[in-house]
């Protein structure tokens, strides 16, 4: 590996953030080396940087929502956003390598114009049963994936429907873009690819007054997770990572 990869999280818990770090080291089979991590909501993006100094930018997720009304969203949520959302032009326009994971799929959605909001297709803390569309051929991210996995999910909001210039890789009864490919390297998972049972417990007792479940349904959802069989979308974390190292 020439490159690191740039590592964006947004989550202001320093519990979820360093779990969240950490999952992607382990999934995506990465040395902290070889990666250049950035706490957005501790710093702000350096003003030299240069995205062809990385092999690839990997967006992580959060608790904001970039369909929130702009007085709705705490001047934290709104520095993250336009923080990620200065990238973007650059890395749509130069088709760099990007993964946007959950928020990511709603800042890809929001920058090419397309309808992210909360009227439907939101999915509570927990699995989702996903399948490979026919359009995603023989796309490389999902090389080894099955035609139907679960993967892990909670999200308010999501892509009402498929932006312009995106090809649909992934669906799911609850929500139908769960990923989706712009150009050949940008891509955005609507799931969790770094996600286990371990990291979801810990998200789960973090968030559980963050609106996303009834905060008396915690311990019902941890051994949901628990007993989940979730293995295939860190493959897809991890083709990302050897395909563009």
């Amino acid at each position: 590996m020439t490159k690191p990869f740039l590592i964006l999280q947004l989550r202001p818990e320093t519990e979820a953030a360093d779990d969240e770090y950490a999952a992607i080291l382990r999934k995506g089979e990465l040395e902290a080396a070889q990666t250049h991590r950035i706490r957005l909501d501790q710093q702000d993006l350096p003003d030299d940087l240069r995205l062809a100094d990385y092999a690839g930018v990997i967006v992580g997720g959060g608790p904001g929502c970039v369909s929130d009304a702009p007085e709705d969203k705490t001047p934290q949520e709104a520095r993250i956003e336009a923080a990620v959302l200065s990238l973007m032009p650059r890395i749509t326009g130069e088709d760099i390598p990007f993964l946007g994971c959950c928020y990511g799929i709603g800042i890809l959605g929001k920058h090419l114009g397309g309808d992210v909001a909360k009227r439907a297709h939101g999915e509570p803390v927990g699995t989702a049963d996903c399948t490979v569309t026919a359009e995603a051929g023989d796309d490389p991210l999902l090389e080894g994936i099955p035609g139907r996995f679960a993967a892990f999910v909670g999200h308010k909001e999501a892509l009402q429907d498929l932006p312009e210039g995106c090809v649909h890789l992934v669906a799911s009864p609850t929500c139908p873009f769960q990923m989706v490919r712009y150009g050949a390297n940008v891509y955005a998972t609507q799931f969790h690819p770094e996600a286990d049972a371990a990291g979801f417990e810990t998200r789960i007792r973090i968030y559980r007054h963050k609106g996303y479940f009834p905060p008396e349904t915690a311990d019902e959802l941890i051994a949901m997770c628990r007993a989940a069989e979730v293995h295939a979308p860190e493959r897809i974390l991890r083709n990302f990572i050897t395909r563009y190292a």
